[in-house]
C-alpha cells in the first residue's frame, strides 16, 4: 500500500512537471520539494504505512523495502537528512543484496540532486563491482548517465545511454531519454547521431509537444548537415496552418529564424523571430529565448546596440530566475546599460563635431536636411497609423459581433489594438499633435474641436481627411526656424565648446574600451577601441592605463603583448601599471603568505614607518595581481601615499584605485575619501 501511494505521487509529479525543451532535458526528473507539495498527502501516507513495518515488524522480509520507500518519500519532500539516513540504514543493515543495491542507486541519485558529485561517483564505483539484476542494471545505468549529464560530461553520458536503450521498453519516458541523448549529441556537434535519436523519439509514444520539439530540432540539424536543403520543402507553412500547432506557432517561427540566421539571412531571421515573439501565447519561457536570440543578432550581426539592450531587458523580465541563462543575461544587461550610454555619447559627439567642421552655409543646409528627413518620417508614420486605424475600424464593423446581441462580455479596450488605434485617431482629431507635458488640457485646443465630441454623421473617414491636411512644417516658418535653432544650439562651434565635446568623447571612448574588455569579454573590440583612442587623443590622460589594458588584451603568444609592455615600461616606468606588468614569475612563485605580508606592512603603517611600508608594498604589490587581496594592498598603498607624498599625490592615487578596481568592496569608502580630499583642497 505504501508503494502504491508513492507510485501515485510520482505519476502526479511527472504529469505536473513542465518540460523546457529549449534546455537540456534531465535524464531523470528532479527531486523537487516544491513539485511534491500537491502530493504531500500521498507521500505522508506512504511514510506512515512504511513506518508500521519498520516499527512493529523488525523481522519482516519487507523491512528493507519499507526503508527504501521511507527514504525516497522523504527525499521527495525535501527531508534530506532523514531520507539519506534511511537509505544508508538499508545499505548497512539490509538482508537482501538487491534491496541494498536499489538503496545505493537511490542514494547516488540523491547525491546528484544535491550536486555532491564526488560522493555520487564513489557510490557508482562501488555499484559497478556488484552483481545487479536486470532492473537494477537499468536503473544504475540511467542514474550514472544522469550523473555525467549533470556534471557536463556529455560524451560519457551518451555512451552509457547507448548501452541502456536495449533495456528500456517503449514509453514516454524512453522517448524523453532519447530526446535528452539527442540534445547531448547536439552539444557535442554530432548532428547525425542526434537525428538518429530524434527519430527514435517518435517510435516511443511521445507526448505531442515532445514529438513536435523533436521534429523541430531534427529539421535544424538537417539544414546544418545539408546546407543546400530547400527550406520550402520542409513544410513550415503546413505546420503553421495545422490547428493542433496553434500554441506552438512561436516555436515554428523561432526555428525558421534560427535556420535563416544559419544561412546568413539576417533580415529574414529577425522577421521570423519577431513573429515568434508576437505568436507566443502564455509560453513565457519560449518568448524569453526568442528575445535573447533577437538581442544577440542585433548585437553581433546588426550592431544595433540600443535595440539589443531593449531585447535583453525584455528577456530578463520574463526569464525565470532559476534558468541557467539568468545570471549571464542579467550581467550582460548591466554591461549593455553602461555600454549604450557610452556608445551614444561617442556617436553623438562624433556627429556634432563633424557638423562643427562645416562652413556656416553648409551647416545650415545640413540642419535643414535633418529637419526635412525627420518631418518626412513623421508624416509617413502618421499616414501608416491612419491606414491602420481605418482598417481596424472596418474590421470592427465587419468582424466584431455585437456584445448585446450574443450575450458575450465586451472586451476591455486596452486589450483590443483596433480600439486603441481608433482612440488615438479620435484624440488627434480633437486635440491635435500635443506634446507630452503637464496640464495639457489647459492649453487652447484647435477651433474644430471647440464643439466637444464628434458631431453626428462624422466618422473615421472624416477624421482621416482632417489629419491628411497636415503636410508638416515648411521651411521659413517660425516652427521650422525654432527647430533649426534648437539643433544648431548643440553643435560645438566655439573652441571651448569643441574642447568640452572632445573631453566627453575621450572619456566615453575610454569607458567603452573597458566595458568591451572586462564586462563583454570582447578583447578584439577593446583593442580596436583603445587604438582608436590613442590615434585620436595621443596625449590622453589615460595613456598609461590604455597601454596596460592593451597588454592584457593580447594573448600570451602575440608579439604585440610584449610591444605594449615595452612601451609602458619606457614611457611610464614609475606608474602602478608598470609595476603590475613587471611582476616576474619568480616573484609570483615566492610571494609567500599574503595575509602575513599584509599584516607586516600594516604593522609598519601603525608604527608610523610610512616610507618603509610604502617601499615594501610597492615592491610586492605586483605579486598579488589577480589575487583576492590585491585591492586590499592597493587600498593601504593609497593611505601610505597620502602620508608620504602629500595631498596631490593622494588624490591621484584615489583616482587610480577607482579606475583599477571598479568592482572593489572598498570603492564607496574611496569615494568618500575623494570627496573629503577635494573639499580640503578647496579650502586650502
Amino acid at each position: 500500500m505504501a508503494e502504491q501511494d508513492m507510485l501515485e505521487a510520482e505519476f502526479a509529479m511527472k504529469k505536473a512537471f513542465k518540460e523546457d525543451y529549449n534546455q537540456l532535458l534531465p535524464i531523470l526528473l528532479p527531486m523537487d520539494s516544491i513539485l511534491a507539495q500537491p502530493v504531500k498527502p500521498q507521500l505522508d501516507n506512504a511514510i506512515r504505512k512504511a513506518s508500521i513495518v519498520a516499527e512493529k515488524h523488525q523481522n519482516s522480509k519487507w523491512l528493507d523495502n519499507s526503508y527504501i520507500v521511507l527514504g525516497k518519500s522523504r527525499l521527495y519532500l525535501g527531508q534530506w537528512a532523514d531520507g539519506l539516513e534511511a537509505l544508508r540504514y538499508v545499505y548497512a543493515n539490509g538482508r537482501d543484496e538487491n534491496d541494498k543495491n536499489d538503496a545505493l542507486i537511490l542514494l547516488m541519485r540523491a547525491y546528484i540532486v544535491r550536486k555532491d558529485y564526488s560522493n555520487a561517483l564513489g557510490v557508482a564505483e562501488h555499484l559497478s563491482q556488484q552483481p545487479l539484476d536486470k532492473s537494477s542494471i537499468r536503473d544504475f545505468y540511467l542514474t550514472k548517465a544522469y550523473l555525467h549529464q549533470q556534471n557536463g560530461e556529455y560524451l560519457t553520458s551518451v555512451a552509457i545511454l547507448e548501452e541502456t536503450f536495449p533495456l528500456l521498453k517503449k514509453s514516454i519516458e524512453t522517448a524523453r531519454i532519447h530526446f535528452a541523448a539527442a540534445q547531448m549529441y547536439d552539444r557535442l556537434g554530432q548532428y547525425g547521431l542526434a537525428n538518429k535519436h530524434y527519430r527514435s523519439v517518435s517510435k516511443n509514444r511521445p507526448s505531442y509537444d515532445l514529438g513536435f520539439y523533436s521534429a523541430m530540432n531534427s529539421l535544424q540539424n538537417e539544414v546544418v548537415l545539408n546546407p543546400n536543403k530547400d527550406l520550402n520543402s520542409i513544410g513550415f507553412d503546413k505546420m503553421l496552418r495545422d490547428r493542433k500547432n496553434d500554441d506552438l506557432r512561436d516555436r515554428i517561427y523561432f526555428t525558421m529564424g534560427l535556420l535563416a540566421e544559419h544561412r546568413k539571412q539576417i533580415p529574414e531571421a529577425v522577421g521570423y523571430l519577431q513573429k515568434a515573439a508576437v505568436a507566443s501565447k502564455g509560453n513565457l519561457q519560449q518568448k524569453a529565448y526568442t528575445y535573447l536570440q533577437l538581442a544577440r543578432i542585433n548585437y553581433e550581426s546588426l550592431e544595433n546596440f540600443e535595440v539589443s539592450k531593449a531585447y535583453y531587458d525584455s528577456a530578463l523580465t520574463i526569464l525565470p530566475r532559476e534558468a541557467p541563462e539568468y545570471l549571464l543575461v542579467s550581467e550582460r544587461k548591466r554591461a549593455l546599460d553602461s555600454f549604450v550610454a557610452e556608445y551614444t555619447i561617442v556617436t553623438t559627439e562624433d556627429s556634432l563635431q563633424n557638423l562643427a567642421k562645416m562652413n556656416p552655409a553648409a551647416l545650415d543646409n545640413k540642419i535643414d536636411a535633418i529637419i526635412e528627413d525627420q518631418e518626412k518620417r513623421r508624416l509617413e508614420a502618421e499616414a501608416n497609423e491612419r491606414k491602420a486605424a481605418l482598417a481596424a475600424q472596418n474590421a470592427n464593423k465587419q468582424g466584431i459581433p455585437n456584445p448585446l446581441a450574443n450575450g458575450n462580455e465586451r472586451r476591455w479596450e486596452l486589450y483590443d489594438p483596433a480600439l486603441i488605434n481608433q482612440a488615438k485617431l479620435d484624440f488627434k482629431r480633437i486635440w491635435g499633435n500635443r506634446p507630452l507635458e503637464d496640464d495639457w488640457r489647459r492649453s487652447s485646443r484647435p477651433l474644430q474641436a471647440a464643439s466637444g465630441n464628434n458631431p453626428a454623421g462624422t466618422d473615421s473617414t472624416t477624421a482621416v481627411n482632417t489629419l491628411a491636411a497636415d503636410e508638416g512644417m515648411k521651411k521659413g516658418t517660425p516652427e521650422w526656424d525654432q527647430a533649426h535653432d534648437l539643433l544648431k544650439k548643440n553643435v560645438p562651434l566655439t573652441d571651448a565648446q569643441f574642447a568640452d565635446s572632445q573631453l566627453r568623447k575621450e572619456t566615453a571612448l575610454y569607458g567603452l574600451g573597458k566595458i568591451y574588455r572586462f564586462d563583454l569579454k570582447e578583447s578584439q573590440r577593446a583593442i580596436a577601441t583603445f587604438n582608436r583612442m590613442l590615434s585620436e587623443y595621443p596625449q590622453t590622460q589615460y595613456k598609461d592605463e590604455i597601454y596596460y589594458l592593451l597588454y592584457l588584451s593580447y594573448e600570451e603568444e602575440n608579439q604585440n603583448k610584449a610591444s605594449w609592455k615595452s612601451k609602458l615600461l619606457s614611457e611610464f616606468p614609475n606608474s602602478t601599471y608598470a609595476r603590475l606588468v613587471s611582476k616576474s614569475t619568480d616573484a609570483a612563485g615566492n610571494s609567500g603568505n599574503p595575509i602575513k605580508e599584509y599584516e607586516a606592512v600594516y604593522m609598519l603603517y601603525s608604527k608610523g614607518e610610512y616610507v618603509k611600508a610604502l617601499e615594501d608594498i610597492e615592491r610586492n604589490l605586483p605579486a598579488y595581481k589577480g589575487g583576492s587581496m590585491e585591492d586590499k594592498f592597493a587600498l593601504l598603498r593609497v593611505f601610505l601615499i597620502g602620508k608620504v607624498r602629500g595631498k596631490d599625490a593622494y588624490g591621484q592615487a584615489i583616482t587610480e584605485f577607482m579606475r583599477l578596481y571598479p568592482a572593489s568592496v572598498y570603492l564607496p569608502r574611496l569615494k568618500e575619501m575623494q570627496e573629503f580630499n577635494s573639499l580640503s583642497m578647496g579650502k586650502r
